[in-house]
């Protein structure tokens, strides 16, 4: 015959001499202290995960809040970003106005020789329906004349003089419009080309906007032909305001002024 074991509590009062004796078997009183460590644990590990948890859930509305007032100050700012360009662009009109008379090209006074007049490009008078879907570059991409600075020049000379586009000199804040439909393949900032647009147009074609002093198309978006991809600036290895226009097509640039087919 086995003797049962038992753990007897004694529960004393407090200013009274007499006392309670409970008897629980050894089993329940070491079920009721593993319970009692369990319940502890549930309640640490509960204090430890559900309160963090708690403060971050009570601060989504505020973030929310915060991202729409970040998203209306950044459309604020690129609507004063635009406006700051007209009013650049206005006050370049300005000045060459003004200073056409006034300021005589020395070169011009001082040379013997007979100097070539610069080379003014700029938008067609007639300038040809822009396309409302994708389309190959076929179209001038200013609303301003401009002079033509410099040509293409093919990959086949020296480094020093290879240039895979043409540079068309204007005032900074000029719109930049996409000479064809397509997609917005790549918007950056290059050491050369600074601020920059790449479109890709269909059958291979590509065009390439660069110097620009601001953008405001978005990478992966698609455009019309005619649509606003920035204003010019002078940005990247430029050494004046210019638009830096280059056509590519399978990889290979061309010249631009071989494929835009509008009267300049």
């Amino acid at each position: 015959m086995t003797s049962r074991r038992d753990v007897t509590v004694t529960i004393l009062r407090g200013g009274d001499l007499s006392s309670t004796t409970i008897r629980l078997p050894l089993l329940a009183y070491r079920t009721a202290v593993v319970v009692l460590v369990f319940v502890g644990l549930l309640l640490v590990l509960g204090l430890a995960y559900v309160g963090p948890i708690t403060r971050q859930a009570a601060r989504v509305p505020g973030l929310h809040r915060e991202v729409e007032r970040l998203t209306g100050d950044n459309q604020r700012i690129r609507t004063l970003a635009l406006a700051l360009d007209s009013v650049e662009a206005q006050y370049g009109k300005l000045r060459a106005l003004v200073g056409a008379d006034i300021a005589p090209d020395p070169v011009l006074l001082a040379s013997p020789l007979v100097v070539a007049p610069a080379v003014t490009v700029g938008p067609s008078s007639n300038r040809a329906r822009y396309e409302a879907s994708a389309s190959i570059p076929r179209h001038w991409p200013l609303d301003e004349r401009g002079y033509l600075t410099r040509g293409q020049v093919g990959a086949d000379s020296t480094p020093e003089e290879a240039h895979p586009g043409i540079d068309v000199a204007v005032p900074v804040g000029a719109l930049v419009r996409g000479s064809g439909g397509g997609t917005v393949l790549q918007v950056g900032e290059d050491r050369e080309y600074g601020h920059f647009v790449l479109l890709q147009h269909p059958n291979g074609y590509q065009s390439m906007y660069g110097h620009l002093s601001r953008v405001v198309a978005d990478q992966g978006t698609r455009v019309h032909a005619g649509d606003v991809l920035g204003r010019t600036g002078n940005t990247g290895r430029s050494s004046g305001p210019h638009l830096h226009f280059e056509i590519r097509h399978n990889g290979v640039s061309i010249d631009p002024m071989t494929l835009i087919r509008e009267p300049r």
